[in-house]
Formats: C-alpha cells, structure tokens, sequence
C-alpha cells in the first residue's frame, strides 16, 4: 500500500474513533436545547433549560462549591506534587527512585471506587464529618500523582550543569529552586495544574463515596439527578461542565505554546 493510501485509511480510522467517542457527547449537546423536554424527538431551539439551571439557587451554590474544591484541590497539589518530583529526583539510586515513581503511581492506576471506599473507611475512623474537609483531602490524594507525573519529565529534561553553574556563582538552595529549576520545571507545574483541576471537576467515583449530606458537587448533582427521571436540565449542566472541561483543555494547550515558543527560538539560534 502507498503512503498516501496509508494517510487516508488512518485518518478514516481517526475519524471513526472520535466520533465513537464524541458522538454520545453532541447528542447531549444538541437536546439540550430541545424545547420538546425528552430526549425522543427534537422539536425547537430554547434555552429554557439554561435558564432553569441558572435560576436554581441550591444548584449554584454546588457549582461554587465545586469550583472551590477544585481550585484549593489542585493548587494544594500542586505545591505538593512539586516537592513529591523534587524529592523523586534528588534520589541518587535508580532502583529506589523506580520504587518511589511507582507508589506514587498507586492512585492513579487503583480503581476509584477502591480509593473512594479507602477514604471513607479512613475519614469514618478518625471521625471526620464528611463533607468540604473530606472532598478537599481525598481530592488532593487522587491528584498529586498526576502533578509529580507531569512535573518530573521536565526535572529530568533539564540539563544539571545549570545548576552547577549557578552553585558556581554563589547562588543558595533557595536561589537554584526558585532562579533555576522552577522555571525551566514551569510548564510541567502548570499542566500538573491544569489536569488536577480538570480531574477535580470531573471526578464522580472518589467524591461520591467522601461527601456528606449537606454538601455536593456537580458530578454527584448530575448524578442523584439523572436517577430522579429523565429533564433536560441535566443536559443543559452536563453541557456546561463539559464547556468548563473545554475551555480548561484549550488554555492548557496555549500556554504550552507559549511556553514552547522561547525554547524553539532559542534553538533556531
């Protein structure tokens, strides 16, 4: 088969795959806007089922709940996740530091539902309310495995006689980390931010187990919501979270762009 045979047969396989994976997605999308109210035939444009989202006080507040979580969630995990790949780099033996690498990959390879029960069995004997405590800390666990993951690719990138030269010319501890290495380490901190805040607003499994009766997030709303009946108004939040997602998603991607674009520069000189 010819090269160009091979392009166009792997991007019809490309083209299958995506709208395998999307087509559920646009199928949400679309009814909710739906002015019929199922899901069964289309029958006119109307953004009632926004408006009702938007008018839902108690649904707001879960919103901003979910924000929170997933604002203090990835920063905290990220200042964690930073020091984690410091520590995994400063380890001299290999086989130690495979070991470390895998422990931290625990998390992120155990099912969530395992992790979720983990956390409440954890938060039940010590006694803790579930609740915003409970989220928070079981949100910070799940995520800063991917920090390190994100983080630690960009410490072994780097080339260690900078940091030798900046020894060199008296430089402290504390000079090298933040005039050296947090900045050539910079764009994996910020993907490691991005994706443990994507992680955060999308998680279902882990947050279920770990939220108590008087505080929620949209993932658990859509959910307890979807089990009520079939409304479109779970359309209309489900389109908004995933927008949220999207937009996460793009503004990641740009600013690894921009963050690319210096060193393609100074490579061409």
């Amino acid at each position: 088969m010819n090269p160009a045979g091979k392009r166009s047969w792997s991007g019809l396989y490309l083209f299958v795959v995506f709208a395998i994976l999307y087509a559920p997605i646009l199928y949400l999308v679309v009814y909710s806007f739906n002015s019929g109210g199922t899901m069964h035939g289309y029958e006119g444009f109307t953004l009632e089922w926004y408006g009702e989202v938007f008018s839902d006080v108690r649904l707001l507040i879960i919103v901003l709940n979910t924000l929170v979580i997933a604002l203090f969630s990835s920063a905290i995990s990220t200042v964690l996740g930073v020091i984690g790949a410091l520590a995994i780099y400063r380890v001299r033996r290999q086989q130690s530091r495979n070991a470390l690498l895998s422990l931290n990959n625990v998390l992120i390879v155990s099912p969530d539902v395992v992790i979720g029960a983990s956390f409440l069995i954890l938060f039940t004997m010590i006694g803790l309310q579930l609740g915003f405590i409970s989220v928070l800390v079981a949100h910070i666990a799940f995520s800063v495995p991917i920090v390190v993951l994100m983080v630690l690719p960009k410490l072994q990138e780097m080339n260690p006689s900078l940091l030798d030269a900046a020894r060199d010319l008296g430089a402290s501890g504390w000079g090298v980390l933040t005039k050296v290495v947090l900045p050539v380490i910079r764009p994996g901190i910020f993907a490691g931010f991005f994706m443990a805040l994507t992680y955060s607003l999308d998680d279902f499994a882990v947050t279920f187990f770990v939220t108590g009766n008087g505080f929620s997030t949209l993932s658990v709303e859509i959910y307890s919501r979807a089990r009520q009946g079939v409304s479109l108004s779970i359309n209309a939040l489900s389109t908004l979270l995933f927008l949220v997602t999207i937009a996460l998603v793009i503004g990641y991607y740009l600013i690894s762009l921009r963050n690319s674009r210096p060193a393609e520069g100074g490579q061409n000189r």
